[in-house]
């Protein structure tokens, strides 16, 4: 899919992961709106994309919330008259507890923002892009490594990521009469504020702390970028990129 003249949403867009895959997507063309819950982050960058001759539009959106969920897509629409591609990258990781101990509001939280949000805005995405025309589009859902292999104490985070691989599974399929492609990007290990930690040491399967590897936040927002040039004939369905020296390969 060239870049040029076409559309995406990208939330969680002003930090992180979001924010490196946003500017990726400009680069290659697209026109950029951004959904986050905090606009001051949002507004920082669309200035960032504007400032090399991109076109980003910012706008607070809490994941979810259906209403705030529907604005945003409405939004979307009616500025830029289509929708081709939506990253579905806002998500968030409760801390670390016992699964004896997870207590149920941080659960909820979870479930929330990293399950109920992926599923109001593929509903969104899905009616958009199936409507319009010429009908199509893509969506590429932000799973995690957790996705396949968990942490300790991470049974919500762990949870939702495993249902986000369903929601993967079940939007490519229905997407085909629509050309409606659906892939999953699983990241480990980015360098963003929530992997801070990771160089003083995280739990390990064995019980140890240890410091893990982490790579450029950039290269994970390269390879949304890529499933994102993509024609819709062709699809990642599921992409994995990580710190090379991170424990995944043997982790459990």
């Amino acid at each position: 899919m060239d870049g040029e003249n076409k559309v995406a949403v990208v939330t969680g867009g002003g930090s992180g992961i979001g924010r490196a895959a946003a500017i990726a997507l400009a680069k290659d063309g697209f026109a950029l709106v951004l959904g986050g819950r905090r606009m001051a982050p949002l507004e920082s960058v669309a200035s960032e994309i504007a400032s090399v001759g991109g076109d980003a539009w910012p706008i607070a959106c809490d994941v979810g919330q259906e209403a705030d969920v529907r604005r945003l897509f409405a939004a979307a629409r009616q500025h830029f008259g289509r929708l081709d591609f939506l990253f579905n990258n806002a998500g968030i990781s409760p801390p670390r507890h016992s699964i004896s101990d997870v207590p149920l509001e941080e659960w909820n939280a979870a479930v929330a923002v990293n399950l109920t949000g992926v599923f109001l805005c593929t509903r969104e995405a899905f009616a958009a892009m199936r409507d319009q025309r010429p009908c199509g589009g893509r969506i590429v859902n932000n799973g995690s490594i957790s996705a396949h292999v968990p942490r300790p104490g991470s049974l919500a985070y762990t949870a939702t990521k495993h249902a986000v691989t369903g929601i993967t599974r079940a939007t490519a399929l229905e997407g085909r009469p629509y050309q409606i492609a659906c892939g999953q990007i699983d990241i480990g290990n980015a360098a963003t504020a929530l992997t801070a930690d990771l160089s003083s040491g995280r739990e390990q399967a064995d019980g140890e702390w240890r410091s893990e590897a982490t790579m450029d936040v950039d290269q994970a927002g390269r390879a949304v970028a890529y499933m994102a040039s993509l024609p819709l004939d062709a699809n990642v369905l599921f992409m994995t990129i990580m710190a090379t020296a991170m424990p995944y390969v043997g982790r459990g």
